[in-house]
């Protein structure tokens, strides 16, 4: 494999920009790798070879004009395939658009364009986002890099597999239940999920017009470094005229941030699903090298957090998955998978006071959460309690998601980073999660520890 491929988006943009290497041959290498890697990942389902190539040497043209240029100027990126793009099929994982060409780019893949990056292809997703195993009736299943008779998660497994094999710089997904984070734990890499209303959805198959529902899912990008990540956030945040969720608010940045002044909370069992003990010790070892900087720690676990995963699914559920249906009418699906079919398709709505009392206790839990947070700067605890499942077994191990859907009924931003490995070699992640608005303290208690533990490894693809 090209060396080069290995490099982050940050020294990939650097090298482009010094024109030490040109962008075709980056463009280029990128492409080769993918078409060595994915027969054995199936992670790309749309390749954009000829447009990208297309791309590339009008970047380099630009380049010897000197004209000025954006952060990511010719670094190679590819798209989940739930996100909009204008020239090439947006299918989301389901059959009814499986020739849907979008009439422009999400809100995001425009600002990443904007940016200079080029969009090399598409990666594959679950049917419209919503399960925790990759497969769909379009696509088929997604493979881990680590080891290919595993599970890379859902939803975001086609982006975390391409990335951390080298055939894409970065990429984004998206995040309603962990599905940035579970498949960023399960392939070793970094992942974001942001504050909600940092980053509009306009252009993704969940929309922000799903109502409550929308507090759930935020976009948020997939790399290999947290460099990667924090170049770029501040490129696809803010308002976009669409999304009414989104707030202006300012990014901090993770380099102001003085980790001698956190003060820290972690978690190495949630009392409902207990991690292996590696991922126990794990977090162990990264609250002593945080601690050593100067971080004070305390072990705890909000009772309000026992309730989050009950509230997912009593809130995704409530109207007997009439949403989805809904989703699905309307991208002309008639075949539907049974991930998505067994788990949303057929049941029984609550009440309308049912649901208001739903909603009720979403608040108190929400409440509950920032009075537990009042002393406390960040959270640290497990992505989830196991590394990657077989194929088929993920739902029989125990919902390790628990550990990341607290974070999407509380909107609070979130990222994942490699800490170490298994006995069986697959990565292990840790979580950190802050309160509303912080990516900046989130990024920066990561770099750290990516920089302490070593961060990404490469597969044996």
């Amino acid at each position: 494999m090209n060396d080069f491929l290995s490099l982050s988006a940050v020294d990939q943009a650097a090298a482009i920009k010094k024109k030490s290497i040109s962008v075709v041959e980056v463009v280029q290498v990128h492409l080769d790798r993918i078409s060595e890697v994915n027969p054995a990942l199936n992670a790309v389902v749309q390749l954009r070879a000829e447009g990208a190539l297309a791309d590339a040497r009008a970047a380099d043209t630009t380049l010897a004009r000197g004209d000025e240029t954006g952060p990511l100027h010719g670094v190679p990126m590819t798209i989940k395939d739930s996100i909009d793009t204008a020239d090439l099929i947006t299918a989301a994982g389901t059959k009814g658009r499986e020739s849907f060409v979008p009439s422009r780019d999400a809100s995001v893949v425009a600002r990443l364009r904007k940016a200079g990056a080029i969009l090399l292809g598409k990666t594959n997703t679950p049917e419209l986002t919503l399960s925790a195993e990759t497969d769909n009736l379009l696509y088929g299943r997604t493979n881990n890099p680590y080891d290919t008779s595993r599970s890379t998660g859902g939803s975001s497994a086609g982006p975390a597999a391409i990335v951390a094999s080298c055939g894409s710089a970065f990429d984004l997904g998206s995040d309603t239940g962990g599905s940035i984070r579970q498949p960023a734990h399960f392939c070793g890499i970094s992942g974001l999920k942001p504050t909600s209303g940092r980053v509009p959805s306009t252009g993704h198959v969940l929309s922000y017009d799903l109502g409550v529902l929308s507090l759930l899912t935020q976009i948020g990008p997939l790399a290999r470094s947290v460099e990667d990540i924090k170049l770029i956030l501040p490129i696809i945040s803010g308002v976009d005229g669409y999304d009414p969720s989104v707030v202006p608010m300012p990014l901090g940045d993770p380099g102001q941030v003085d980790l001698r002044k956190l003060r820290g909370v972690f978690c190495i069992d949630n009392r409902i699903v207990s991690p292996t003990s590696e991922t126990i010790k794990l977090i162990q070892d990264s609250v002593s090298v945080l601690g050593d900087v100067g971080i004070n720690f305390e072990e705890a676990w909000p009772d309000e957090a026992l309730e989050a995963s009950e509230l997912f699914h009593e809130l995704i559920l409530a109207d007997g998955g009439v949403w989805v249906e809904k989703i699905l009418k309307e991208c002309g699906t008639t075949e539907v998978h049974p991930l998505l079919k067994d788990r949303f398709i057929g049941g029984a709505p609550i009440s309308v006071s049912e649901y208001t009392a739903l909603l009720t206790r979403i608040d108190c839990f929400r409440s509950g959460m920032l009075r537990f947070m009042e002393n406390y700067d960040f959270i640290l605890c497990p992505v989830n309690a196991f590394p990657a499942a077989r194929h088929g077994e993920i739902f029989a191990r125990g919902d390790g998601y628990t550990y990341t859907r607290t974070f999407n009924m509380t909107g609070w931003p979130a990222s994942v980073v490699r800490a170490g490995t298994s006995p069986e070699g697959l990565p292990i992640g840790v979580q950190v999660a802050a309160l509303p608005w912080r990516e900046d303290l989130v990024l920066a208690v990561s770099a750290f520890l990516e920089s302490r533990w070593g961060g990404w490894k490469h597969p044996p693809l």
